[in-house]
């Protein structure tokens, strides 16, 4: 566990602003995500500022109140827009909060020492609100602009993982002008690739958008579905295997990064395909996770090693989340990198860390450590 923390010009206690929401399809569960952290954060360690982005795109002050930012089947939590909005900006040196609203004059609301964005998808996750911290100099939790980047684009990050010899599924990528102008093509390519397949939004995740499809003629209408959420696709060839998980924390200092025990996620029996969004965050009892995995010792192994390489790969920092099919020869395929895994309580991340000896408060406590002592910049 980590030791208090206090920063080094004034000896008080770090601030923390906590950025959630933002202007996603995955606004909702980002907010989730942030109540949990906001939950359990240690506050006799850490002043905390919650920070929510309306979906127009505004920073605002929000409630730390947990409870306001629940997920359920039948309401979605929402950051509101207000008029009363918050700038980061560097002032004498100190990265400070400055409230605006119409017809009054701009007050600062203290420095803060770390944050923690709590995004998920586009304009968050992706490396644009990481390159906002780094032009501002500014410490954050997670991974740099360009991992960021190359983790949300399903497309670039298979072709980093092939290129650090990474065993990747069948797959074509599909550009919007592609399929604008030669969908037969796409639809021969897709042919090729065999059925099922898996239909995705290429810089999307929580399951957004996605469909499996059995067949040619349920193609078309997947591919429009995936196309409401991004405009590049990424077109996946079933893969016959069990699905498991490991998660990533980076080492301290020269450390090599540290990774869980594997976990593996069970779908309930019923209308649910596959992980969908329903099943990971909405319905209760419809997935579950077992870890440590039920695999051969040798496998475990194998899945922790890989799972570091796809961490290095990518040129990850702080957390990371790598999904695998272990298949019934006993292959190791890599899925995907998630640098900025869900933190709600139905999250793999935290359970995976949580089975591995590691708690969810020890764990944020471990990740604010790391983002504190690592420098901004190039590194």
């Amino acid at each position: 566990m980590v030791t208090e923390e206090t920063t080094p010009a004034t000896g008080r206690r770090p601030r923390v602003a906590v950025l959630f929401g933002g202007r996603s399809s995955e606004h909702a569960v980002s907010c989730v995500t942030a109540a949990g952290v906001m939950g359990a954060i240690d506050k006799s360690k850490y002043d905390v500022v919650p920070i929510g982005i309306a979906k127009s795109g505004q920073w605002v002050l929000t409630s730390g109140d947990t409870s306001q930012w629940s997920l359920s089947s039948s309401a979605l939590p929402e950051v509101a827009a207000s008029d009363r909005t918050v700038t980061l900006a560097e002032i004498g040196g100190e990265h400070q909060l400055i409230v605006t609203e119409p017809n009054s004059v701009p007050q600062e609301l203290g420095s803060v020492d770390v944050v923690f964005p709590l995004l998920h998808g586009p304009w968050g996750e992706d490396g644009t609100i990481q390159g906002l911290l780094e032009l501002s100099d500014t410490r954050y939790v997670g991974a740099g602009v360009l991992a960021s980047a190359v983790g949300m684009d399903k497309h670039f990050m298979k072709v980093v993982f092939e290129a650090a010899g990474l065993a990747v599924g069948p797959y074509i990528a599909v550009t919007d002008r592609e399929w604008l102008t030669d969908a037969e093509a796409v639809r021969k390519r897709v042919d090729k690739l065999g059925f099922p397949v898996f239909v995705k939004p290429a810089r999307a995740g929580s399951s957004m958008g996605i469909s499996k499809v059995d067949s040619l003629d349920g193609l078309d209408a997947a591919i429009e579905e995936a196309r409401r959420h991004d405009l590049k696709l990424v077109i996946e060839a079933g893969i016959v295997g069990r699905e498991i998980e490991c998660a990533v924390l980076q080492g301290r200092g020269t450390d090599a990064p540290r990774t869980s025990m594997p976990g593996e996620i069970v779908v309930a029996e019923g209308e649910h395909q596959f992980y969908d969004f329903a099943a990971k965050y909405v319905e209760d009892g419809a997935a579950a996770l077992s870890c440590p995995a039920d695999l051969p010792a040798e496998a475990i192994a194998r899945v922790r090693e890989l799972a570091a390489v796809a961490f290095d790969a990518v040129g990850a920092e702080g957390l990371s989340r790598v999904d695998f099919f272990y298949t019934p020869a006993g292959e190791v395929i890599i899925n995907e990198i998630n640098t900025m895994p869900g933190f709600t309580p139905k999250s793999m991340y935290p359970q995976m860390w949580a089975a591995s000896g590691l708690s969810y408060p020890e764990l944020i406590d471990e990740l604010i450590h790391l983002a504190l002592t690592r420098k901004t910049g190039l590194r």
